[in-house]
Formats: C-alpha cells, structure tokens, sequence
C-alpha cells in the first residue's frame, strides 16, 4: 500500500478536525454526565463476569 500524498494528507487531517470540532458538545456533555453520574459497577462486573464465564467454557469444550 503506497503513502498518501501530502494533499491527501491535508485533507485527511482537516476532516479530522472537522469531526473532532463537530462532536465537541456531545462530548462535553458525555463527560459533564459522567462525572455527575453514581457509580454503577454491577454494570461492568456482570457483562465483564458473562464474558469470562463463556471464555472458561469455551476452554473447557476445546
């Protein structure tokens, strides 16, 4: 696979910014929310747990 050329580059650099600008606010807020949230950690231990429950099981049929 060949290099962009720098007008590629550019123009790859500017629609990230583009995109980065664009979703600015929604991240802010996602971030704001976040910090004001309670900590829910039943709802990364329980999908977490699931997931290595079916990681062992899979071990084990192998």
């Amino acid at each position: 696979m060949e290099a962009f050329s720098a007008w590629e580059s550019l123009l790859l650099g500017a629609l990230a910014l583009l995109v980065i600008f664009w979703m600015r606010p929604g991240i802010k807020a996602a971030v704001e929310q976040s910090r004001n949230a309670k900590p829910d950690w039943a709802g990364l231990l329980l999908p977490l747990g699931f997931v290595i429950l079916v990681v062992v099981f899979l071990c084990v049929m192998i």
